[in-house]
């Protein structure tokens, strides 16, 4: 019943272009349209982050990558079906996506979720969807909700009732980055 609550609360959000605090398939998250500009900035806001540095994005499978990537490189399909842990990779060059998604030489983080309730939240969403720790730039990730300083907590629009009492530690993704000429450069472990 809570799933299905947080769910379609989340997704009236998202279409207002509001920012929802949501439970990703590593640690909670701030989240919104990632091709709504005025969200996007709501989130640096909230994190008093700079707007030099990107976001990662959320997807729910290849097909919404390649909607917003240029060129997907081959080697990150082999990437993305042997990774049996959540991983964010960089591509080349993103498209489509609201400006402060994308870095300044135009890649793009994206990690293709495989959390249940982030898979449903994107497939109806249809959009991808940001996905950056809930914390104040530079201050550690939440590794649970209970971890999330009250004032992130206060500045969302939405907050997911689903898995707030969860006390499973997790971390945040490894990151790579794909050239594109294939090379392969990591970026966190």
């Amino acid at each position: 019943m809570m799933f299905e609550e947080d769910i379609k609360n989340s997704l009236i959000s998202l279409k207002k272009g509001e920012v929802i605090l949501y439970p990703t398939d590593t640690v909670w998250g701030l989240g919104c349209d990632a091709t709504n500009p005025a969200a996007v900035e709501k989130i640096y806001k909230i994190k008093s982050r700079s707007g030099t540095k990107s976001l990662i994005i959320l997807v729910d499978g290849e097909s919404m990558v390649e909607r917003y990537v240029r060129e997907v490189p081959e080697i990150t399909y082999e990437l993305t079906s042997v990774s049996d842990t959540p991983l964010t990779i960089i591509y080349p060059a993103g498209k489509n996506l609201a400006e402060g998604v994308c870095a300044e030489d135009e890649s793009v983080a994206i990690r293709i979720c495989h959390d249940e309730f982030c898979n449903q939240l994107i497939n109806r969403f249809r959009k991808p969807i940001v996905s950056t720790s809930a914390n104040f730039s530079g201050q550690q990730s939440p590794q649970t909700f209970l971890d999330i300083d009250k004032s992130v907590i206060a500045a969302v629009d939405y907050v997911v009732k689903y898995r707030q009492d969860d006390t499973e530690k997790n971390s945040a993704s490894p990151i790579i980055k794909i050239g594109q000429d294939g090379t392969i450069k990591i970026i966190r472990k």
